[in-house]
């Protein structure tokens, strides 16, 4: 009964934690209101959100029969769980768990055996906070409850002749990546399980039922290249409104007509405007004209606008879009002896002061890399500031996840 009695209490322990920590969580999914923003997420790739866990800690179980005569208690006893598993949303996944379990018991008070034990089950993933709170990405803890099924049997080290029993039960996950752990794949977990397998005979006389407990602490590590779920964006349609007359539909499609030759000619005005500005470009002495009100003006093309490249959340490498920006700001704007200033930030939305600080310096040396090895600048002509979250350009979280190049 101390078996018992332990994992009962460390179950009611884990409780507090998880109730506890829930406070924590970061709030990045709400709109200005502070309602939570939901999905529609995007159906993920088969390969996408698989991920491993494993974990190392105790187990005992309590044993009820029929009519009395049989009845034991196991002192808690090693338990092993390995597992692989997927979330289909960000709400729920699956897992499939085998988990390997020794104990040392007694029965009727008599001399003690040992029973070296093995399940082979399915979990049913639910993810609570994502559930009740929304998806967050950066989320550091995850309380996941999971109803279970599958096979136990008797002997861990023979389990095709080993005697075969059904169980059911439910189980609490919590997986925890603290900001210690400088490996954005790999948390913590804390796995609790209770599950009851009945005897076929239960009904009869020295038929009985047992109620195995068992507690872990181990790892989580996602396996897949993409581990997280992108909201779906549409366009709502313009609605035109019905009855619609034949006569109004040819003299729309007739506007749309003279629109779309007029775009035409307007096309071709621009492209023989910037041929001819072509003509103009780096003579003087690698002095630029530019065509304002009718005629050439000189402009000062020493120094060019700042551009501005936008990263995704929690990442520190560019998309192919904004490579196309940058290499299209890098060729028209800069040379070898250019000096720039890159400013690496993050938005303070997501995440904390510490990781927003660090990725903003990955983003600006990122950047930097670039323009010395692409582009041909010098190491000592490049200067770098990381902002963190502290200077916030933008008036929407996604705009302040960028970099800036500003020519000097």
């Amino acid at each position: 009964m101390k078996g018992i009695k332990f994992l009962i209490g460390a179950l009611a322990a884990a409780g507090l934690l998880i109730s506890v920590s829930a406070t924590a969580q970061e709030n990045a999914n709400r709109d200005a209101d502070g309602n939570v923003v939901r999905g529609p997420y995007e159906t993920n790739a088969f390969w996408d959100n698989w991920f491993f866990t494993g974990g190392l800690g105790l187990n005992s179980s309590w044993n009820w029969a029929n009519k009395g005569t049989i009845w034991f208690v196991r002192e808690p006893g090693i338990a092993l769980d390995l597992g692989f598993g997927k979330w289909f949303t960000p709400d729920w996944g699956a897992r499939v768990r085998y988990s390997g379990i020794t104990n040392n018991g007694f029965r009727d008070g008599a001399a003690s055996f040992n029973s070296p034990q093995g399940q082979l089950g399915a979990d049913f993933l639910i993810n609570m906070y994502s559930l009740i709170d929304g998806y967050v990405e950066t989320r550091a803890w995850n309380w996941i409850m999971y109803p279970t099924t599958g096979i136990q049997f008797n002997d861990s080290w023979n389990p095709i002749n080993a005697n075969k029993e059904w169980f059911l039960g439910l189980g609490s996950l919590v997986i925890w990546h603290p900001e210690w752990i400088n490996n954005e794949k790999l948390s913590l977990t804390w796995d609790n399980r209770f599950v009851i397998i009945p005897d076929s005979h239960l009904w009869q006389e020295g038929g009985y039922i047992e109620f195995p407990f068992s507690m872990t602490f181990g790892i989580a590590y996602n396996l897949s290249k993409k581990n997280n779920f992108d909201r779906h964006s549409s366009v709502t349609p313009t609605i035109i409104p019905v009855p619609f007359t034949l006569e109004e539909y040819n003299a729309l499609e007739q506007k749309v007509a003279d629109l779309e030759k007029e775009n035409a000619e307007l096309k071709d005005k621009v492209a023989a405007l910037e041929e001819e500005n072509a003509k103009y470009r780096d003579l003087a002495n690698g002095q630029t004209y530019e065509f304002k009100d009718g005629e050439f003006v000189a402009t000062d093309s020493a120094k060019g606008a700042p551009v501005c490249l936008y990263f995704d959340c929690g990442k520190a490498t560019l998309s192919s879009r904004e490579l196309a920006h940058l290499e299209y700001f890098a060729q028209s704007v800069l040379d070898g002896d250019s000096k720039v200033v890159v400013t690496g930030s993050a938005d303070k939305q997501t995440g904390t002061a510490r990781v927003n600080q660090k990725l903003s310096e990955q983003r600006a040396d990122y950047v930097k890399n670039l323009l010395i090895k692409k582009y041909g600048l010098k190491d000592e002509n490049i200067e770098t500031v990381a902002d963190g979250d502290k200077n916030n350009l933008f008036d929407t979280p996604a705009k302040n996840r960028c970099v800036t190049i500003r020519v000097k």
